[in-house]
């Protein structure tokens, strides 16, 4: 590989179905879409009525090595396209199986917005989990399909977050991928942590 070549390739998947409404999002999407080793793909954008190309999505998926799942939290979940997405693209004996192995060895990550707050999501707020706690049948995913998981990055409060606070997770989501790509990540770390964002001076490396 040469210098000029990424450590890691990475691929956002991004998923809004009203992404003209969004504040936050968008934000979020001009801060990475045209970072170098990035492939910025916006499936509702690609596939309006749903008609989701399985073939285009594995070649995608092949090239890459770390897949970024954007989207806002939709009832403890993922906006509808990303669940079609995941019931055609992941198919028997490709992503998983004894014969489906096409992405082991690869890494996958949720990069969410949500309107509550981060106390929200604990054992004794409103919401009862955390939101990787509520992440759970991706992280099994991922596990179905030999991956990494790394717990999520997430923008809390949107609803009420000022534009330098929106500004701030646009920086701290360019310097995580960033460093993903120059191969400047702790995943001990990473891993270990609840949400990716919240510890990003321990888990970017210099």
């Amino acid at each position: 590989m040469s210098p000029s070549e990424p450590t890691t390739r990475i691929l956002v998947l991004f998923a809004h179905p009203a992404f003209q409404k969004s504040r936050v999002n968008r934000v979020l999407v001009d801060a990475v879409k045209d970072l170098p080793g990035v492939t910025f793909h916006d499936l509702y954008e690609a596939y309006p009525d749903f008609a989701i190309d399985v073939a285009r999505e594995q070649e995608l998926l092949t090239r890459h090595d770390l897949i970024v799942l954007q989207h806002p939290f939709f009832w403890y979940s993922t906006p509808a396209i990303l669940k079609e997405w995941q019931d055609l693209v992941l198919e028997h004996g490709w992503a998983y199986g004894t014969r489906g192995v096409a992405l082991r060895g690869k890494w996958l990550l949720n990069v969410i917005t949500t309107g509550g707050r981060e106390e929200a999501y604990q054992q004794e707020g409103h919401n009862r989990f955390t939101v990787r706690e509520l992440l759970a049948p991706l992280e099994q995913t991922a596990r179905l399909c030999g991956m990494g998981f790394l717990p999520p990055f997430v923008a809390h409060g949107t609803h009420r977050m000022i534009p330098e606070e929106m500004e701030a997770h646009a920086r701290d989501y360019r310097r995580l991928l960033d460093a993903f790509r120059d191969g400047r990540v702790n995943l001990e770390k990473a891993r270990a942590s609840t949400r990716v964002n919240a510890d990003l001076d321990e888990i970017v490396l210099a």
